[in-house]
């Protein structure tokens, strides 16, 4: 297996860990770990599988919804400037959003996947590539009454969550969280982080493949409808829709013309040490740079939606613990243990994850190319490291 990197003193069970889940990986992977703001792990191995060479070093690729955690960390940059109040109605920034009977919804809603616009309605005619251009779906959101009232229930929001919170953004900076990224975050860590990624980028690009096939439309209905879910209502269609465009992006992804676009819920595209990086500087100063006060932080990662269970019949949908989101986070469960109680970060589809643990200092990104769907539990290529981790640094 091609493998490279260092670990620093005391961290060799971590890389012996990480190995030892790539060894059966036909793809790729990267691990980075900061500690109170230095590196301490920085590892690569395996495959870029389509283009036949090593996962290297220099290697970058689709981190999925990972994207999420650094389009928080934009919103939180713009909110301790005053620009953005959590409380506040989204109409306030954004006033045409209140049709569809949305004027109470507020900036925390759309942050904690609460809001109710999961998906666009099938009967808009968006398109899974309308998707990545807002100017081609953000009316529809606009206009689209939400399928629970806002803040009464919690289910994921696949795209829509950077669609909607880009928006804000946009109408409180004139600039797109793309942009946010680049100057506030990505340009003073000098980080390799792009939503929207350069063409001379490219050739860094390690495409992501799945392992196995992922279950088609008529796969899906039956699934859901075998859990007692009615499929024919609205909620469910629109649930429906969001998983078939979310789909049909990750395979869309592996096109120059996706990785170009700025798809702020999944298309960001980096290396674990950037990634580690930023959730680094979120919690602590590095190379000079803090991104957020520590107030900011605890906000950021103080519960919003515990009371809060899935709309209709999706609460029958049942693989572990429910996913629990903060401001724009998520935390620990036991599909994604992450570094146990006070860690919060964001997962992306195949096994991607960024997070950090402002008990012990730490900041960890895994990023692969390897689409590995695990419904019910922690993806393997992470326990051993993980393991590791927590008692290197002594996290419970």
């Amino acid at each position: 297996m091609d493998q490279g990197g260092w670990v620093a003193s005391g961290y060799e069970a971590v890389r012996d860990g990480f190995l030892a889940g790539q060894a059966g990986d036909e793809g790729g992977a990267q691990l980075a770990v900061y500690r109170h703001g230095e590196r301490v792990v920085d590892l690569w191995a395996g495959r870029d599988k389509v283009n036949d060479r090593p996962y290297g070093e220099d290697t970058i690729t689709v981190i999925m919804s990972c994207t999420k955690g650094a389009t928080a960390a934009c919103v939180h940059i713009l909110a301790e400037r005053g620009l953005i109040d959590y409380e506040a109605p989204v109409t306030d920034y954004w006033p045409e959003f209140a049709q569809g009977g949305k004027g109470e919804a507020r900036i925390w809603h759309l942050m904690s996947h609460s809001v109710g616009l999961p998906g666009v309605d099938p009967e808009s005619g968006i398109t899974a590539n309308d998707m990545l251009y807002p100017e081609r779906h953000i009316g529809a959101l606009e206009a689209m009454a939400p399928v629970w009232t806002p803040g009464a229930s919690c289910l994921y929001h696949p795209i829509t969550y950077g669609s909607l919170l880009n928006e804000v953004v946009r109408r409180v900076t004139g600039k797109s969280v793309s942009q946010v990224l680049a100057e506030e975050i990505a340009g003073p860590l000098k980080l390799d982080f792009w939503i929207g990624l350069p063409e001379a980028q490219e050739p860094r690009v390690a495409p992501h493949f799945q392992s196995s096939p992922s279950l088609g439309e008529e796969q899906l209905n039956a699934l859901l409808a075998g859990m007692g879910i009615d499929i024919q209502t609205r909620l469910a269609k629109v649930m429906l829709n969001s998983f078939k465009h979310t789909g049909e992006l990750i395979e869309t992804m592996n096109n120059r013309v996706a990785r170009a676009a700025e798809v702020p819920a999944g298309n960001g595209i980096t290396d674990a040490r950037s990634l580690a990086k930023m959730y680094a500087a979120l919690i602590g100063e590095v190379d000079g740079v803090r991104l957020l006060k520590p107030e900011t932080v605890e906000k950021a990662r103080t519960l919003r939606t515990g009371a809060m269970v899935p709309p209709g019949d999706f609460g029958k949908i049942v693989f572990g613990a429910p996913q629990q989101y903060g401001l724009g986070y998520e935390f620990a469960r036991d599909g994604t243990p992450m570094l146990g109680k006070g860690s919060f970060g964001h997962a992306g589809a195949g096994g991607r994850i960024g997070f950090a643990h402002p008990e012990s200092g730490t900041a960890v990104a895994y990023v692969a190319n390897t689409m590995l769907t695990v419904p019910s539990g922690p993806d393997p290529r992470w326990v051993g490291w993980t393991n590791a981790l927590k008692d290197v640094v002594g996290a419970s």
